[in-house]
Order: C-alpha cells, then sequence, then structure tokens
C-alpha cells in the first residue's frame, strides 16, 4: 500500500492508501501526459515523481527507470489502439464496411487518446526499435490482407498484389488520421466517409496491369 495526502474537514491533511496497481496507474496516466507534451528526452524522472506526489523511489520500484515508465506507456497505448482496430475487423461483414470500421476505431482513439497518439507517432521504446506505430501497422495490415484477399482473388489480383493494397490502404488510413491529429476537422464520421469514398470506388475501377501515363 502506498500513502497519497487527503484533506480532513476540521484538521491537516492525512494520508489515504493507495493500493500498488492505483499507484501503477496513476503514474502511467502522470507519464503518458508529460511524454506526449516534452518527449522521452525533454521529461524527468523529478517532474513525474513532483506531479504524482511521491519520491523518485517509488517510480524505481514501479518502472526501474523513467525508460521503463515510457515503455509501459507506450506498450499500454499500444495495446488499446491495436485492441481497438482488431476488434472492428473482427466481425463478419462485407469488405468495404470492415474498412470503415477500421478507420472509425483509428479515428476514435485519436479524439479519445490524443497523448496517447502522440507519443506512439514520437519516439521508440527499446522494445520497438522501428517504432511503436510502425509495429502497429504492420499488424493491421496483415489482418487487412487475410481480411481482403478473397475479394482480391474475385477481381484477378495475385496475393503479393493484395499485400502491396492492403498496404496502401493501411497507409492511407494511417496518413489521413496523423493529419487528422491537428485539424480535427471535419468530424471523424465525415473523415472516415471520404476515407472510403476514395478507397473504395478507386479498388472498383482497379486495372490488373497499371501502367503510368506519364511514361506512356
Amino acid at each position: 500500500m502506498e500513502d497519497g495526502r487527503e484533506p480532513r474537514p476540521g484538521g491537516p491533511a492525512v494520508r489515504s492508501r493507495m493500493t500498488g496497481p492505483q499507484r501503477r496507474a496513476q503514474l502511467i496516466g502522470i507519464g503518458r501526459a508529460l511524454f506526449a507534451s516534452k518527449g522521452l528526452d525533454g521529461t524527468t524522472i523529478e517532474e513525474v515523481a513532483a506531479a504524482a506526489g511521491v519520491s523518485k523511489p517509488v517510480i524505481y520500484e514501479h518502472f526501474g527507470s523513467k525508460e521503463g515508465l515510457y515503455r509501459q506507456v507506450v506498450e499500454t497505448e499500444f495495446h488499446i489502439l491495436l485492441d481497438s482496430i482488431t476488434a472492428a475487423l473482427s466481425t463478419e461483414a462485407k469488405p468495404r464496411v470492415l474498412v470503415e470500421r477500421a478507420a472509425l476505431a483509428l479515428l476514435g482513439y485519436i479524439e479519445e487518446r490524443t497523448e496517447g497518439f502522440r507519443i506512439l507517432m514520437r519516439d521508440a521504446p527499446p522494445s520497438q526499435p522501428e517504432g511503436a506505430f510502425s509495429t502497429l501497422l504492420s499488424h493491421v495490415t496483415a489482418r487487412v490482407e487475410h481480411l481482403l484477399s478473397d475479394e482480391f482473388a474475385r477481381r484477378g489480383f495475385s496475393a503479393a498484389d493484395g499485400a502491396m493494397y492492403a498496404q496502401m490502404l493501411v497507409g492511407m488510413v494511417a496518413m489521413t488520421g496523423q493529419w487528422w491529429l491537428d485539424s480535427r476537422e471535419p468530424d471523424k464520421r465525415a473523415v472516415a466517409a471520404h476515407l472510403v469514398n476514395l478507397a473504395w470506388n478507386g479498388l472498383t475501377g482497379l486495372q490488373k496491369e497499371p501502367e503510368l501515363r506519364s511514361e506512356s
């Protein structure tokens, strides 16, 4: 159990009890806000401790180091976003609807957990040197490729082509999400509708062997 100050009516502050899991969750939340604002290098362990009202050893006890706290923040946000998109793609639906749901899942996460998204876009933790967001997109791309494989096969595309178009589709949604992070206009449903409009209406007119007109 860990202590935190709580005022008592008519008397001095008394200590309330905070369990280990509660303290850990508090530190992760504080770390998320500071890391989103200042980045890993710009945030000090002293700032985290001061914001939480604890001593530095408490943070070391839970996470080992500032980098350990950062890694836990990244992993928490990574799984929240991945689980959201995976859930959107897990129910039975037509391919177009699945694309809509995936786009809304990403935009909804950005809207509700802006700090988390900024962190995923920024510094790569030691456990994911290629970058947390890049790792997440790789997971999502594999899922999209699998879900759209029948659609691509029906249109006569090879498995290799399907993998390439899955990368393009996920990349388009991801880049739009990064733009919308600061824009926030129009609202997420309108953005998702335009994304699917471009992606799906483009898919309906795909050529099996496209050529660049500038090189004809």
